[in-house]
């Protein structure tokens, strides 16, 4: 069995970067109170872009936050935050293809697995563990329902 889970160091770096995000607009909400050291546009601005970016990392931590298991022929897919669960047997993947970037001398990998309800998952090799254990298992279990391996 191969199981997929999100790295928690990813999510305690994301976690400082809302936390210095929040400080930021309580310390920018405290100085239009208090002081008004900026003119009001400044105010509207800053705090509406800061309050997207924040939304924008929650909804990507809370969309990511999902556990795959892999194994016995399956696809277990696991939302908690949705309280759902779905599992797939192999015989329900349309199709599925590993992606390559090459960027600062890095490489970013990430797999995309389509099921037969429309639905897709992605994983990535900076974002979850095990990734090339599930890439592995693919390739022996689904080779026909592979595309090729695209490299940006």
């Amino acid at each position: 069995m191969v199981v997929i889970k999100p790295k928690i160091s990813t999510y305690i770096s994301l976690s400082l970067i809302l936390l210095v995000l929040l400080a930021g607009l309580i310390l920018l909400l405290r100085d239009f109170s208090y002081k008004g050291t900026f003119p009001l546009w400044f105010y509207l601005v800053a705090c509406s872009i800061i309050t997207l970016v924040l939304l924008m990392l929650l909804v990507k931590m809370m969309a990511g936050w999902r556990f795959i298991t892999a194994g016995k022929e399956h696809i277990i897919v696991k939302l908690p935050l949705r309280g759902m669960t779905k599992v797939y047997p192999l015989s329900e993947i349309m199709l599925w293809e590993e992606e390559t970037i090459l960027a600062n001398k890095r490489e970013f990998k990430q797999v995309t697995i389509a099921f037969q309800d429309q639905q897709s998952i992605s994983v990535s090799n900076h974002e979850h563990e095990a990734y090339t254990e599930l890439v592995n298992y693919l390739k022996k279990k689904a080779q026909k329902q592979m595309i090729k391996t695209k490299k940006a």
